[in-house]
């Protein structure tokens, strides 16, 4: 019983999202999410355009909002609306 409650407690010290999300990027998103990881954004989410199939990573950080097209284009100030 204490093995499994050990094993629950450090599976939560580590956000699943996160891992989640990452695998979703592409290189070039994950490239550019790490360049803005130093700038102390983290990912959110990623959309799906249904559309054309592109992906577009989400990031937050205490300043604002950037999104990461699927080719790695940063976008700092973007058009978007989160719920």
């Amino acid at each position: 019983m204490q093995t499994q409650m050990k094993s629950m407690l450090e599976r939560r010290k580590e956000a699943p999202e996160q891992s989640i999300w990452w695998n979703k990027l592409s290189l070039a998103q994950k490239f550019s999410a790490s360049s803005l990881g130093k700038f102390g954004y983290e990912l959110a989410f990623v959309r799906n355009d249904e559309d054309c199939g592109d992906s577009l990573a989400v990031l937050r950080c205490s300043e604002g909002v950037a999104v990461i097209s699927e080719d790695g284009d940063i976008d700092t100030s973007p058009n978007i609306t989160i719920r």
